[in-house]
C-alpha cells in the first residue's frame, strides 16, 4: 500500500532532476526543493566532485549527507526514488545516468549544472518542459531554453537570449589566492588518500597518491575540497582544494557561489514558465 502511494505521488508531483552532485548541482537541489519540487540528481562522473562537504555527491555511498536543512540519500530504480521523494526535505540521490532517470517519467525542470567547461555540450531540449543550462558551452535555443553564467564577474546572470561566456581558466579568488590553491592530475590513475575534508594541512605535505605518485598540499590551510578515496581520475582536474583563510575556511554548507546560482534557477524558471507535460516515456 506504502509504495503505491509513493508512486502516485511521484507521479503527480513537480519533479525537476539536476545534473551533477558538485556543491553547485547541490545548492540548486536544495532551492528547488525549498520551491516545492521533487529533485532527482543524476550522478556524472566528470569531473570528480572535490567540495564534498558541501554537496549531496557522497549519498551515493550511503554516507549520511545534509546540506541547507535538506537531505541526501542514495536511490536506484523508481520504488526507491518514489520513496525518497514522498518524505520532507529530501533529495534522491541515483548513480543512474539520465536516459535512464527520465524513463520514470518527464520532468518539469531539467538543470544541466555538472559545469563540464571543456566537453562538447549535447541538446537536452525536448527531454523536460524547460531545460536550464549552466556555466560555459550553452546558448539559448540550440542546447538549453535558458541559461545562467557562472563567471565570477557575471555569476548568476539569466540568459534568455545568446549564449554563456567561455571558460577563461582563471581560478576565482578565494582567500586571496586562486590557481595555487589547488592540486591537479597530470595522469589518468587511481587516487588514494587518507586525508578527509576540514583537516589542517601544510605546504607540501603529502594528501594522497594519484597513480601511485604523491600529490602534496600546494598551500597550507584547511582542506576544503578533495576526491574521494578510491576513485579513478583522468587528466587535468582537480585533486583537492586548500583554504587558505584560516578562522574564516569553510567546508560544509552552501557558500555565497552557490547561493547565487541556486537563487539564478528560480529566478530562470520564473522567468520562463515551463510549457506543456511532454507525454511520458515509453
Amino acid at each position: 500500500m506504502r509504495q503505491t502511494h509513493d508512486l502516485y505521488a511521484f507521479q503527480n508531483l513537480r519533479l525537476a532532476v539536476v545534473m551533477g552532485t558538485s556543491e553547485i548541482a547541490s545548492a540548486v537541489a536544495v532551492a528547488l526543493t525549498g520551491a516545492g519540487y521533487g529533485v532527482a540528481m543524476a550522478h556524472d562522473p566528470f569531473p570528480p566532485v572535490i567540495r564534498r562537504g558541501m554537496a549531496f555527491h557522497d549519498a551515493l555511498y550511503d554516507d549520511p549527507v545534509e546540506v541547507g536543512g535538506v537531505l541526501g540519500e542514495r536511490a536506484e530504480g523508481l520504488l526507491e526514488i518514489a520513496a525518497v521523494l514522498s518524505r520532507r526535505a529530501r533529495v534522491a540521490v541515483t548513480p543512474l545516468s539520465l536516459m535512464e532517470l527520465l524513463a520514470y517519467r518527464t520532468a518539469d525542470v531539467l538543470v544541466d549544472a555538472r559545469m563540464q567547461k571543456a566537453l562538447i555540450t549535447p541538446d537536452f531540449r525536448g527531454l523536460a518542459r524547460l531545460t536550464i543550462g549552466m556555466g560555459p558551452k550553452f546558448a539559448v535555443g540550440e542546447n538549453c531554453d535558458i541559461a545562467i553564467e557562472t563567471r565570477p564577474t557575471r555569476v548568476g546572470a539569466v540568459l534568455t537570449e545568446g549564449e554563456t561566456e567561455a571558460a577563461d581558466g582563471v581560478a576565482r579568488q578565494l582567500g586571496g589566492v586562486g590557481r595555487d590553491r589547488f592540486a591537479y592530475s597530470d595522469r589518468k590513475g587511481m587516487w588514494r588518500t587518507p586525508v578527509d575534508i576540514g583537516m589542517w594541512v601544510p605546504k607540501n605535505f603529502v594528501i594522497g597518491r594519484h597513480d601511485g605518485m604523491p600529490v602534496v598540499a600546494p598551500i597550507e590551510g584547511f582542506v576544503r575540497g578533495i576526491v574521494r578515496d578510491g576513485a579513478f581520475v583522468p587528466a587535468g582536474v582537480k585533486l583537492l582544494e586548500i583554504d587558505p583563510r584560516g578562522r574564516e575556511a569553510c567546508w560544509t554548507g552552501m557558500d555565497e557561489r552557490g547561493l547565487k546560482l541556486a537563487n539564478a534557477c528560480l529566478r530562470a524558471i520564473a522567468a520562463r514558465p515551463a510549457t506543456a507535460p511532454l507525454a511520458a516515456f515509453g
